[in-house]
């Protein structure tokens, strides 16, 4: 077997192997680069054999207490480059306060830089075209992934190109099942293939399809079963109200307009909700600020303060303001959507 050392010098371990050689004999040298090419194709190989969009966990050895306790998701075979930068802009944080400078969401604040990625919800810029998927990235965003699209360029008769460079990328959430150059098309009048990451009004979908990024409103983008696993399953389509009846992971069962667009699949990264941070500092990268307990508290802070050595509060778990936080139904029966058959919680 003929063995290019310049290609095994580039592998990152073939340097160290010539290193080694000088010491080998011709024979000898010649066979431990075959193996290590061997090894490396057969790597190589099993790397590209996984499914980027349903990564495993891993579980780090425990050498450490927070070691010990860490589960952290598989990203190793995503992107590892910067998003696209005419698909991105700068984030700024908030706090949790909002334009007077109140804070309205506690522990929040800190973290790491973010750069926030344009995602076509509503699959509408490129209506009708087809695209090939680029890339699979990581957005720290949101719990799923999300996949850069490169779509077919726009031709006039006259063989000009009738878009620019930049207006044929666009990003989506990625759904499981997808690979790095499938082709994925949305429509509103005609029905699609029904395979992952194509979009199509919930019309023309067939019933007991699974859906995600599912629009609320005609036109409005995907509200619906956007993070990480989530999904609905089309139940039936009224053809009267022009309405069709889906179930959510929540197990609510809704109607929503049969007009509305839908991506076929369930989003990626299913296993995010098996993630175990292990330490209190991964919490502090993500911005956000410890809790303080109740019981923590002075009674003029909170009404679980106060009381002699270590108490339990002393009435059934609430906010500082005194909501109860256990049980209590915050929505309003007289508000409730004429569209919902079944809640969550029933």
């Amino acid at each position: 077997m003929m063995v290019s050392w310049w290609g095994l010098m580039c592998r990152g371990n073939g340097l160290q192997l010539v290193r080694r050689g000088l010491s080998m004999g011709p024979s000898a040298l010649a066979l431990s680069l075959e193996e290590e090419l061997r090894k490396s194709i057969i790597s190589q190989s099993l790397r590209s054999a996984g499914d980027p969009t349903r990564p495993g966990i891993i579980q780090r050895r425990p050498t450490t207490p927070s070691n010990r306790h860490t589960a952290l998701i598989d990203r190793s075979l995503l992107f590892k480059g910067r998003p696209v930068p005419f698909l991105t802009t700068g984030l700024v944080k908030s706090g949790g306060r909002n334009s007077r400078g109140v804070i309205t969401v506690r522990h929040r604040g800190g973290g790491h830089k973010r750069l926030y990625r344009f995602i076509d919800f509503k699959r509408g810029q490129h209506l009708d075209r087809e695209g090939r998927v680029k890339r699979i990235e990581y957005d720290p965003n949101r719990s799923g992934f999300i996949a850069l699209i490169q779509h077919d360029p726009l031709v006039g008769d006259d063989g000009r190109m009738l878009d620019k460079k930049m207006d044929r990328y666009s990003y989506i959430l990625c759904p499981q099942g997808i690979n790095i150059g499938s082709r994925v098309v949305a429509s509103r009048e005609v029905a699609v293939d029904v395979k992952p990451g194509n979009a199509m009004t919930l019309r023309n979908m067939p019933i007991g399809t699974v859906v995600h990024n599912i629009e609320m409103s005609p036109g409005r983008g995907g509200q619906l079963c956007r993070s990480a696993g989530t999904s609905a399953q089309l139940l039936e389509k009224n053809e009267e109200r022009k309405l069709a009846l889906l179930r959510l992971t929540s197990k609510e069962i809704r109607y929503v307009s049969w007009n509305c667009l839908a991506t076929v699949g369930s989003v990626s990264n299913p296993e995010h909700k098996n993630e175990s941070l292990g330490k209190a500092g991964r919490n502090r990268w993500k911005g956000r600020r410890p809790h303080v307990r109740g019981v923590a508290m002075n009674p003029v802070d909170h009404p679980h303060g106060g009381g002699e050595g270590k108490s339990s509060g002393g009435r059934p778990s609430c906010s500082p303001w005194g909501q109860l936080a256990k049980g209590f139904r915050t929505v309003r029966r007289n508000k409730c959507s004429p569209l919902i058959v079944r809640r969550r919680y029933e």
